[in-house]
């Protein structure tokens, strides 16, 4: 007993940091059901984005207004968080905006989880995290899994009737959408500690609601408010959901584990998102589709647990 005892308060802050991630990752999965609705309701592809993150970044102003302090940063954390994060946010928002569009809520998703593949072989050159042979394992799995998935399709009939360069700009939205998420993943390890998962979260939204803000104009794609009132509250529902509610439970996880593990437990976004989409908008995965979703989540979670259990083995 007395033996087993310092070991409970890391066991039960890891099961925390797997929960926290788990829940981020459920309140992700509502994005592409919610973009949906957006674009339904007249919202253009390249604003959704920018509104989100433009009404959390108020959102957490108020909150700064209240808290002295709040707002004082050093110059590194401004010029890695602000900068550099708000630019991977800023790639994230139009990214995963193309990828739902193109390859469907369900192909985005899956494309978007070869992230915790990526965070894990990068975890261990920037921040000294193990990459095993299951976790090279994984990897194979993950974007054959990911392949599987696009070839099925969603979009209600599958991706057979979707014209090729909607596909590649769809596939291409998802890829890209996975390496920022990715950089996010790994620049919260090493920040959120630091600064404060509000902070970090602040610097970062806010730094991609400016890039936003400068590059969409200039790309004659000017961020374009929601036209009825029920754009506004999709729109509403995805800032409290998917930007604050959604970030604060993932910087809660990472700070408790390591990037690779919280990414993996993450993974239950394109579960929730492809049953979301199959009861509210009739987009629907083949069986190849759902055998490729299934390796997607089944590969990478179960692929970590396995390891996880290794490790605390006698």
């Amino acid at each position: 007993m007395d033996v087993a005892a310092p070991h409970q308060p890391a066991r039960a802050t890891r099961l925390a940091g797997y929960l926290f991630a788990l829940g981020a990752g459920a309140l992700w999965g509502t994005t592409g059901p919610l973009s949906t609705a957006l674009y339904a309701a007249g919202a253009a592809l390249t604003g959704i984005g920018f509104w989100r993150i433009l009404l959390g970044t108020l959102g957490l102003v108020v909150y700064g207004l209240l808290h002295p302090g709040f707002f004082r940063i050093d110059r590194r954390g401004l010029l890695l968080v602000g900068l550099g994060g708000g630019a991977l946010v800023a790639l994230f928002e139009v990214a995963y905006q193309f990828g739902i569009a193109g390859a469907g809520v369900a192909g985005a998703a899956a494309l978007l989880y070869t992230a915790p593949v990526i965070v894990a072989v990068l975890a261990k050159p920037l921040l000294g995290e193990a990459l095993t042979a299951t976790r090279l394992l994984l990897a194979v799995v993950v974007m054959a899994g990911a392949a599987l998935t696009v070839q099925g399709g969603s979009h209600g009939s599958g991706l057979a009737g979707v014209a090729t360069p909607t596909l590649v700009a769809g596939v291409a939205g998802g890829l890209l959408a996975a390496l920022s998420y990715a950089g996010t993943t790994l620049l919260a390890r090493w920040s959120v500690p630091r600064y404060g998962a509000a902070r970090v979260l602040l610097l970062e939204i806010a730094g991609g609601t400016v890039i936003l803000g400068v590059v969409l104009p200039l790309a004659a794609h000017p961020p374009v408010p929601p036209p009825t009132l029920g754009g506004w509250v999709y729109l509403v529902a995805l800032a409290l959901a998917t930007v604050l509610a959604a970030n604060f439970l993932f910087f809660a996880g990472v700070r408790r584990i390591d990037a690779a593990p919280t990414a993996v437990a993450a993974t239950i976004e394109p579960v929730v998102g492809t049953l979301l989409a199959l009861f509210l908008f009739g987009q629907r995965l083949t069986g190849l589709g759902w055998l490729g979703l299934a390796m997607v989540v089944s590969g990478v979670a179960g692929g970590y647990l396995k390891e996880a259990r290794e490790a605390h083995a006698p």
